[in-house]
């Protein structure tokens, strides 16, 4: 893994292939290696840069609670770092909610955007709990603990008879998640607002991705702005985790869509 000091903290990612450069995301819990499927199918016409996000993967994880705009000023810092005018970013569910943060602050770094199994919704009073309570099962019980029962849920109902390895390959990326890691971005997602605007507002090219059995974000929290710049996609037969579930189908629509931004 390639790396970078930010505020005194190492951020590390993967850079892949060659080409207009698309930035991924990934989701609370994971790291750049929720894209191991997926960034061989889109690496051979472009460069992809995997990100782990503060707290997660290989980065360091500081003590206390982070913010999504941390989160994305990272990111930022890392377009600089490798002399990046502008990039497609995409983020998954957590790193939509880092997108959305960039996009509306650094719009002139992006050649467009995209929420994978997102949303620009804050959190419900009963999410913000779930967040509290994410974060004492972390501290109480561990990581592993917090990891078995949060992964299953990310994926299709039938994953667990279908798909068994993929469950456990998430759940192994989840283990590593240091405990202040997984805390303080609980902490981050439980503050963010309501970004819908952000979406709603944007000219430039916008990505929405839902998985038809999504739980955590179903379509219908996913697709709250329709107009001429905005694609939406759902993938048939996913859950939560289409990189994962469904790599080739998600890579299809971001080839797609990194087309439309191409022409935009």
């Amino acid at each position: 893994m390639e790396k970078l000091i930010c505020d005194g903290h190492t951020l590390c990612y993967t850079d892949h292939g060659q080409g207009e450069p698309i930035v991924l995301l990934h989701g609370f819990c994971g790291s750049s290696e929720y894209w191991d499927l997926l960034v061989p199918l889109l690496s051979g016409s472009h460069r992809c840069i995997a990100v782990d996000l503060r707290g997660h993967g290989h980065s360091d994880a500081p003590l206390g609670a982070y913010s999504l705009e941390q989160m994305a000023d990272d990111v930022l810092k890392l377009l600089d770092e490798l002399n990046l005018p502008k990039v497609t970013l995409l983020g998954h569910s957590m790193g939509g909610y880092v997108t959305l943060s960039f996009a509306q602050r650094y719009a002139s770094r992006l050649n467009g955007f995209g929420l994978i199994h997102s949303t620009g919704y804050t959190d419900t009073e009963e999410g913000k709990e779930k967040r509290l309570k994410a974060v004492s099962t972390i501290q109480t019980e561990g990581v592993t603990a917090f990891i078995d029962g949060l992964i299953p849920g990310l994926f299709a109902p039938d994953a667990d008879q279908t798909h068994p390895e993929l469950i456990q390959r998430a759940k192994e990326i989840g283990y590593l998640t240091p405990p202040q890691g997984a805390a303080g971005a609980a902490l981050a997602m439980r503050e963010r607002p309501d970004r819908r605007d952000v979406m709603s507002a944007t000219v430039l090219p916008l990505l929405l991705v839902a998985g038809e059995y999504d739980s955590v974000a179903p379509p219908e929290k996913v697709f709250t702005v329709d107009k001429p710049n905005v694609t939406q996609a759902v993938i048939q037969g996913a859950g939560h985790m289409s990189m994962m579930e469904a790599p080739k189908e998600l890579a299809r629509v971001i080839l797609q869509f990194m087309q439309q931004t191409k022409n935009a």
